[in-house]
């Protein structure tokens, strides 16, 4: 099987290192790719935002299968144009992709479908936003109605900053805050049924403790024992199974990743939203810990029949993953300063490097974006493999780099602990 990765971040480069494990698979090409992936995959300099141009690469390359990693060519309908060339692809159509495309939509979906998830209202004016901050009080939950990178979302206790981040938004989805552990589950899809992956937790601010702004995230840890035995079955009976069948209902079936981000309520789990694709960097510890064939699962979803694959099997362990962002972050980022110690840590077994936003000049590995970065490491258990990730973080660095020094310490709710809210 020639498997095609399209997109350039950590997410892909983590696809590719599972995908070239699967025995099956015998190439894996990626457009356009990063430095990471280019030692496991041909490169190809191609937009990933091109629908045509990707299907064209696929169709050139004999392609069995391609994989779609990123939100915006997804939303934009890269997968439409691939499937429209005769070609296999794992990733939901431009009509499913709606599900993060609009925040509003998404609650539509799930208010249809009968999904625990937060009480909500759209709104398209101050008023309207003012209205529906005072209705659930603090804290105020307020998210942008559009693709945001993972920072279109503000969780605060001022209103006023609430009302700000309304205002800079054309739409936005004004939320009841809920209150519990955040976690993510990832839910492979053909468009009827869906199999679960193993649940992890993203660290989504900037800074220790769960402070400052919401970024793309921080690091992310797998397996959750914390989470109570049942959970990941409710969450498949209570949410995926009507929101795919509310899907097909509309026409719209979903075949790819359905990404269900999720609290740990009082009254048990409540979605907080959707992503139509692997969460970067929370994928990268679940794919670390994958014992089946990722390309004969992902070749069965795109064919629309998960009952060819095995259902996924998990080693033992644990896998954590801290994220290294450039200087600035997230509301800028520093490019062109050079990453030392990348080559030495590549030599542990226990513990890779994921590249996201680096680049290769004349002067060696570069930074090239926001998250730079992360250091992925297995170990017995949580604290096994979070020591031996820092551990690797130590022998990287280049100028201005800056990590959270908390990743996998503890569970951490929605808010990231009440540290946010001061």
């Amino acid at each position: 099987m020639k498997a095609l990765v399209v997109g350039t971040g950590g997410r892909e480069h983590a696809l590719a290192l599972a995908l070239i494990r699967d025995p099956a698979v015998t190439e894996v090409h990626a457009a356009p790719g990063n430095p990471g992936i280019g030692a496991v995959a041909t490169l190809h300099d191609v937009d990933p935002m091109d629908g045509p141009a990707v299907a064209a690469l696929a169709t050139s390359i004999g392609a069995d299968l391609v994989v779609v990693g990123p939100e915006a060519p997804l939303v934009a309908g890269v997968s439409d144009a691939v499937r429209d060339a005769g070609i296999a692809c794992f990733g939901p159509s431009r009509d499913a992709a709606r599900l993060e495309g609009s925040k509003a939509f998404s609650k539509e979906v799930m208010a249809t479908a009968g999904v625990p998830t937060a009480g909500s209202r759209t709104c398209t004016a101050a008023d309207e936003a003012a209205a529906a901050l005072d209705a659930f009080g603090v804290p105020y939950v307020v998210k942008d109605d559009a693709l945001a990178a993972g920072k279109g979302v503000v969780v605060t206790n001022d209103r006023d900053e609430a009302l700000a981040h309304a205002a800079g938004c054309e739409r936005v989805v004004v939320e009841e805050f809920l209150d519990g552990p955040e976690f993510s589950l990832f839910v492979v899809c053909d468009g009827t049924t869906g199999v679960p992956l193993l649940p992890a937790q993203d660290f989504k601010r900037v800074f220790d403790g769960g402070r400052g702004p919401n970024t793309g995230g921080m690091g992310s840890y797998a397996p959750l024992t914390w989470l109570p035995s049942g959970t990941v079955d409710a969450v498949m009976a209570d949410v995926v199974v009507p929101t795919l069948a509310e899907m097909r209902r509309r026409g719209a079936p979903f075949v790819g990743c359905l990404y269900v981000g999720l609290a740990l309520t009082a009254v048990g789990p409540k979605v907080i939203e959707f992503n139509v694709r692997f969460g970067d960097p929370d994928i990268q510890p679940v794919l670390a810990l994958l014992d089946s064939p990722l390309g004969v699962i992902l070749k069965a979803a795109a064919d629309g029949d998960l009952s060819t694959a095995p259902v996924p099997a998990f080693a033992d362990g644990a896998a954590v993953t801290v994220v290294m962002a450039s200087a600035g972050y997230p509301e800028g980022s520093s490019k062109g300063d050079v990453i030392v110690g990348t080559e030495t840590l590549a030599k542990e077994s226990d513990v890779d490097v994921i590249h996201a936003g680096t680049a290769r000049t004349d002067a060696g590995l570069v930074t090239a974006g926001g998250r730079v970065l992360a250091v992925r490491a297995i170990g017995t258990d949580v604290a096994d493999a979070r020591a031996k990730a820092y551990e690797g973080i130590s022998s990287i660095s280049f100028p201005g780099a800056q990590w959270r020094r908390d990743i996998a310490a503890e569970p951490l709710g929605v808010m990231e602990g009440a540290a946010a809210l001061d």
